[in-house]
């Protein structure tokens, strides 16, 4: 195959030929094809280690993060939770097992990082629905005695003297 390449604002151009590689004969593709088939579960097991291993350590930085932006609103026995959780993910995410793989390890330490990490938005929001509905019973007594204030509204209807009655 030609392939011609013009560039029109500088008007140079350029030529390549693509040739048919050499092909590989058939019992090479299938001795390639068999040890793919024979290497697939352990590429398997290679690739669910290394999301795992992604996903707590996703987890442990947004977690830190969140804890790190809302300091002053986590309460302290919650906040001591989620930072001992967040120990037990970073230990396993850096530690071996006996087999060299810690997968399951790392898994169950994300599931609890993730579980204690519900409580610390639950805490958060209640607390705030607490601070929220002491504000609003606050802003109701006072919106009573605003209302009251506000007692000089007077009630107008204006009325056209240019126009004659009954022409509309």
């Amino acid at each position: 195959m030609h392939v011609t390449a013009k560039d029109l604002g500088t008007g140079k151009e350029q030529k390549m030929t693509v040739t048919g590689g050499s092909s590989l004969p058939k019992d090479e593709v299938d001795r390639m094809r068999q040890e793919a088939e024979q290497y697939a579960d352990e590429d398997h097991r290679r690739r669910e280690a290394a999301e795992t291993r992604n996903q707590g350590e996703q987890l442990v930085y947004q977690t830190e993060k969140f804890l790190k932006d809302n300091e002053d609103k986590v309460p302290g026995e919650v906040k001591t939770e989620v930072e001992a959780s967040i120990e037990e993910l970073k230990a396993a995410l850096k530690g071996e097992s006996a087999e060299g793989d810690n997968t399951a390890e790392i898994r169950t330490a994300t599931e609890k990082v993730a579980a204690v990490s519900q409580k610390l938005g639950q805490a958060m929001y209640a607390d705030a629905q607490a601070a929220q509905a002491a504000g609003g019973a606050e802003g109701a007594a006072g919106g009573e005695h605003a209302k009251a204030a506000d007692d000089d509204v007077v009630d107008a209807e204006i009325v056209d003297e240019d126009r004659k009655d009954g022409a509309a």
